[in-house]
């Protein structure tokens, strides 16, 4: 069982894609149970895989390796050390809690959860492929569906937002492609595995100087790094809630992933040389995020500009464990939890935001007042995930933070200086929402408001990602023993 577990958890989203494409379009709620049962399965999955990681050994784990096409020595090969089994994780749980969501869809609900599934498809596939060319393949998979689900089912400029989306991606694999048959050709090992590619030792040092800046910059796009970050809010805003929880909570961590994974694991001296240039413009965006959330009155591009600062924290993070050094582990754990903690709390953020907009239509934070007091569990959901986003002891954000400021402080003093700095900004754009939207006097325009309800679908996705930000929390070893045992056996 053991040897396909990772094979079976990609055929969960693939099973939900081929039941919605063969159920008849009007059987809604048949599509939903389909998907949320898949989406379930892929959780159960997840748990298993956690489970049966042997963390005293660490490296890759659970190795299937099978020719796609030989002639090329393309193989679909899947394993997974610590980041994958984590990020495997992030992407069951956004997935399940994503549907749910969606539970009350009625807009061609049919080629909505077959483009959701797709891009699933592709995410768990990245997380756990060890194949260039299958990597990439599983990459593009999870890219190219967000234009649909943005165009058709968006709102707010939704194709011009898709439009852009879609450009700015393809950017980056045009960045990404030339640089992956560098890897190819130079390595000259006959085939595509990147664990076999970083032990030849073919690389020469000035080659690695010039083709890293083409990964770390091409994936870099799709994790939001500044200054190529603008897709990112505005794809955000225009997408539906789901499509949100996926883009924030999941899609943007295929481009850090892919930057540790691929251009850091291959080309170490590349990443060592660039590594406090990347750090600086990490710093930025950790900043420029935050500064620019605090000015915005549309809860998703509070959300959205939030996220680039997040992320900009995970890329400081990779940046110090790049150059090395006693910082070096503590970077490296902090930027895979903050991955995990930030898809998490975004996915909690978006769903909430979500449930508020179904019924209002409206996004405008100046528009609401005393929403605690309207809707009192929908606001705690929204209080929490902001409480999280502010690194509050108890939820997990707060460990992965505390590991790369520390980290930061003692690589780059000045850059993580000014990275805490950022959490000024932060606190500010936090409270400046709960005191106009959450607190204060309320609006009489929705005084219709529902709350959810106790018994309803919709608490089950809320519930389950505020446990899992509460567990991870209070426990942090749990993630963290997983991650630092696990990548550095795998390095």
């Amino acid at each position: 069982m053991t040897s396909s577990l990772l094979t079976m958890m990609l055929l969960c989203p693939v099973v939900a894609l081929v039941a919605t494409l063969l159920l008849p379009g009007r059987h809604h709620k048949a599509i939903k149970i389909v998907n949320a049962l898949c989406g379930f399965a892929s959780v159960v999955l997840a748990i298993v895989v956690w489970m049966q990681y042997d963390r005293s050994a660490g490296g890759y784990q659970m190795l299937e390796d099978y020719p796609w096409v030989p002639t090329l020595g393309i193989h679909y090969t899947v394993a997974v050390d610590g980041a994958g089994v984590v990020l495997s994780m992030l992407t069951a749980l956004v997935f399940f809690t994503g549907v749910l969501s969606m539970w009350s869809l009625e807009k061609r609900v049919k080629e909505y959860f077959a483009f959701m599934a797709a891009l699933v498809i592709g995410v768990f596939g990245v997380f756990i492929s060890l194949d260039l060319v299958s990597f990439f393949f599983f990459y593009e998979v999870a890219v190219l569906p967000m234009y649909p689900l943005i165009a058709i089912w968006g709102s707010t400029r939704k194709e011009y937002s898709a439009m852009k989306l879609t450009i700015y991606l393809m950017a980056g694999s045009a960045l990404l492609f030339p640089g992956l048959i560098a890897l190819y050709t130079h390595g000259g090992i006959g085939n595509w595995n990147i664990v076999q590619l970083a032990a030849s030792g073919n690389f020469e040092r000035e080659f690695q100087i010039f083709i890293y800046p083409f990964l770390y910059i091409g994936f870099g796009i799709l994790a939001g790094m500044f200054p190529f970050h603008s897709w990112s809010p505005t794809g955000h805003v225009a997408a539906p809630t789901a499509v949100s929880m996926l883009h924030a909570g999941v899609l943007m961590k295929l481009g850090a992933f892919g930057i540790f994974r691929v251009a850091m694991t291959i080309l170490p001296e590349g990443a060592a040389y660039w590594a406090p240039s990347f750090a600086l413009f990490a710093t930025i965006g950790i900043v420029y995020g935050a500064f620019v959330a605090m000015r915005q009155n549309d809860f998703k591009y509070v959300i959205g500009f939030s996220s680039v600062s997040h992320m900009g924290i995970v890329l400081l993070g990779l940046n110090i464990w790049a150059a090395g050094g006693d910082a070096a582990q503590a970077g490296l754990d902090g930027a895979i939890f903050q991955m995990f903690a930030h898809g998490i709390m975004t996915a909690l953020f978006f769903s909430s935001v979500g449930f508020i907009y179904d019924q209002t239509h409206d996004r405008d934070i100046r528009h609401f007042g005393g929403l605690v007091s309207q809707v009192p569990l929908a606001g705690s959901f929204f209080i929490m995930a902001a409480m999280c986003g502010m690194g509050v002891p108890g939820f997990a954000s707060f460990w992965a933070e505390l590991l790369v400021f520390i980290a930061a402080i003692k690589t780059f003093p000045v850059l993580g200086v000014f990275a805490i700095a950022g959490l000024v900004f932060t606190a500010a754009y936090v409270l400046r929402v709960f005191g106009k939207a959450m607190f204060g006097p309320r609006n009489p325009d929705w005084e219709k408001l529902v709350d959810i309800r106790v018994k309803s679908v919709a608490i089950w996705p809320r519930a389950i990602l505020v446990g899992v930000l509460l567990l991870f929390g209070f426990y942090p070893s749990l993630i963290l023993d997983m991650i630092r045992t696990a990548v550095a056996g795998g390095q």
